[in-house]
C-alpha cells in the first residue's frame, strides 16, 4: 500500500479543486482548500460540493492511513454556515476501527474556526483474508 502522501498524489480531483494535504497520521488528516470564484456557486458562497469534495479528501487519507485499501460505503455531511472567501480546512479523526469497518468524523471549519460542517463517513477495509 503507498503511503499517504502518494495516495493523496494520486487523487487528481482533489488536486485540481485546489486541496493542500497539511498533514497525516494513522487515522487522521488534515487538508485546506483556498477559495476561488470556481469555488462558488449562483449564491456566491462555496458550493456545497466543493465543501463535500474537502471533507472527503480529508475522510480518504484517514481512511486509508493504516496501510489497508478503505472505499467508502457511506459519507453523510450537514451544512451549519456559508462561506464565500478565505480559507477552508478539514480535520478528519478516527471515530471506529475494527478488521473490515472503520467510522471517521471530519470537522470543516474557516480561517476563524468556526464551523462550517460535520461530516461522517465510513468505509469498507479491504482486509486479506487468513
Amino acid at each position: 500500500m503507498q503511503n499517504n502522501i502518494q495516495f493523496f498524489e494520486s487523487d487528481t480531483f482533489a488536486r485540481d479543486n485546489g486541496i493542500v494535504l497539511i498533514s497525516s497520521s494513522p487515522g487522521k488528516a488534515r487538508v485546506k482548500m483556498e477559495i476561488f470564484d470556481k469555488h462558488l456557486n449562483s449564491h456566491r458562497t462555496v458550493h456545497g460540493g466543493a465543501i463535500f469534495t474537502l471533507a472527503d479528501t480529508a475522510f480518504a487519507l484517514a481512511s486509508n492511513s493504516h496501510g489497508v485499501p478503505a472505499a467508502a460505503i457511506n459519507a453523510h455531511i450537514s451544512y451549519m454556515k456559508s462561506v464565500s472567501s478565505g480559507t477552508l480546512f478539514a480535520d478528519a479523526e478516527e471515530f471506529a476501527l475494527n478488521p473490515k469497518l472503520a467510522t471517521y468524523t471530519v470537522r470543516v471549519t474557516d480561517d476563524n474556526g468556526d464551523n462550517i460542517a460535520i461530516f461522517q463517513g465510513m468505509v469498507y477495509r479491504k482486509t486479506q483474508r487468513k
